[in-house]
């Protein structure tokens, strides 16, 4: 059984479609990143899948539950964290989780013995109030309150945004050791870092759309697979070596000229970094020899044309360029 189901989802606003017949199928125990720019979409799925927003069309489960038709049973199975911390900063983190026991109607010793184990798993047993927290305290001690319940559907809305590196990487863990125990994470973000390091499928949404979905590497391939890099010692031979790279990997479309990153055909180069980059899984997949056949036999070609390479590494596509070329912000989204 799937943890959450959208089909055909959509919400409008007079003419404006904020979701325009989405499909999600998040498995159980598992993180399911939604990505896309602003305004896509992701929080209002979000807040129709917890209840807080009726549905134009379509229809959702979570849990097993129909949204529209069961949301008591739905809230009784998720936890949410939101874009923003819902603490309150006066009280200290065990009287804030006390709090949120009492509202989920727990009773006074349920409530304590629910508070001091989510203080030990999250790492936040401190005797001063929140606002003396870290904003990565403050996060995790949002994710404890989202965890009062012991939902199996947890949603994530953009649980990182404003923290530093080393916050962004505790709440990365705490997510992990969630996962771990069975929880369903349910994440909207837009830091491409953060999709690619937690979720084991991604929708890639714009303008209420999915574009895209599948695991990070399935949409990484999309873009055509792993790319051989080359930094090229002299400048001036830039054109020549994009040249022998193109008859090694595959033939060259258009000239290799202008100032910055020039587009022939499979090969690129940009002229401010030295860089000359070209596709090899094609041509690696002819010959059978995989990518580091590919790799050797550039090097081999560049040495026999006295092209000295100052670097080169074979690399896959981020997901920052799977993001730019699926959504409007960098081109069709068709």
């Amino acid at each position: 059984m799937s943890a959450v189901l959208a089909q055909g989802l959509r919400k409008t606003y007079g003419d404006k479609a904020a979701l325009d017949g989405i499909d999600l199928d998040v498995g159980q125990g598992t993180v399911y990143g939604l990505l896309g720019p602003n305004g896509a979409g992701k929080t209002t799925a979000v807040r129709i899948l917890t209840t807080l927003l009726r549905a134009s069309g379509g229809r959702a489960e979570v849990a097993g539950f129909d949204v529209a038709a069961q949301p008591r049973q739905v809230r009784r199975s998720i936890g949410l964290v939101g874009q923003h911390a819902a603490v309150d900063e006066l009280l200290t983190g065990r009287q804030n989780l006390e709090l949120f026991g009492r509202l989920y109607h727990l009773g006074p010793a349920a409530a304590r013995a629910r508070a001091t184990e989510l203080l030990d798993r999250f790492g936040l047993e401190h005797k001063g109030p929140a606002k003396e927290y870290s904003g990565g305290m403050r996060r995790r001690l949002d994710l404890a309150a989202g965890m009062i319940l012991a939902p199996p559907v947890l949603f994530l809305d953009e649980p990182t945004t404003g923290l530093d590196p080393r916050s962004r990487a505790e709440i990365w863990r705490s997510v992990r050791d969630l996962v771990a125990g069975g929880t369903t994470v349910l994440l909207t973000t837009q830091y491409l870092e953060e999709a690619d390091q937690l979720a084991d499928r991604i929708s890639v949404i714009d303008a209420g759309r999915v574009v895209a979905e599948g695991t990070p590497d399935e949409l990484k391939a999309k873009l055509g697979g792993d790319r051989l890099d080359v930094v090229i010692h002299d400048p001036s031979r830039l054109a020549e070596a994009a040249t022998v790279i193109g008859a090694v990997i595959g033939p060259i479309e258009g000239p290799v000229s202008g100032a910055v990153a020039v587009a022939a055909g499979p090969v690129e180069v940009d002229r401010d970094t030295r860089h000359v980059s070209a596709p090899v899984n094609g041509r690696a997949g002819e010959k059978g020899g995989g990518r580091v056949q590919a790799l050797t036999d550039v090097l081999a070609a560049l040495s026999a044309a006295g092209i000295e390479a100052e670097d080169v590494a074979l690399r896959r596509p981020t997901l920052d360029e799977v993001f730019l070329n699926l959504t409007s912000a960098g081109g069709d989204p068709r």
